[in-house]
């Protein structure tokens, strides 16, 4: 399908991820994945700090609202809590948390999880992953804007984790 992947290797699509548990046979599946050059303990804080705001082109979905680009001290992430929040408004829930190894939301049935593949002490593979049950058309919609905003949102995450340990 169009812009069903972006960044991933084959053997990055064939793995599990955590999503999959609640999509039995989606019509939609999405990979997004971006190299980052800071160890999985720089990155995860920003994983979860998604929680606050969306990370991508927050003239879209955040109105215009600056997502943080400063740690804030948040406690770990758990099942059941608001995934995230986008033009000040509280959207999804948090599915499945492993802190430091994965995360996995829902919102309006789309199940999306972000896992961290340590490489080697200074290098970690951020990977995503997004599944949904819809029609084949919807299908094709979303996965071409989840590349474009998933796409923006990694890349974003990558730059502040880098920035984050360069800093420390």
């Amino acid at each position: 399908m169009l812009g069903d992947r972006w960044g991933v290797s084959d053997s990055e699509i064939v793995r599990s991820y955590p999503c999959d548990d609640f999509v039995t046979s989606p019509a939609l599946q999405a990979w997004r994945g971006v190299g980052v050059r800071a160890p999985s303990e720089a990155v995860w804080p920003w994983v979860t700090q998604v929680r606050l705001a969306p990370y991508s082109y927050d003239w879209i979905d955040n109105l215009g609202r600056r997502s943080p680009r400063e740690l804030v001290d948040l406690p770990e992430p758990h099942v059941g809590e608001k995934f995230t929040t986008a033009g000040g408004r509280r959207l999804g829930r948090i599915v499945s948390v492993d802190p430091g190894e994965q995360l996995t939301s829902v919102i309006m049935g789309a199940y999306m999880s972000y896992v961290l593949v340590p490489q080697d002490p200074d290098r970690t593979r951020l990977l995503f992953k997004l599944v949904m049950q819809t029609n084949r058309w919807v299908a094709r919609g979303l996965s071409v804007g989840d590349l474009i905003m998933a796409r923006r949102q990694l890349l974003n995450l990558k730059l502040l984790a880098e920035r984050h340990r360069a800093e420390v």
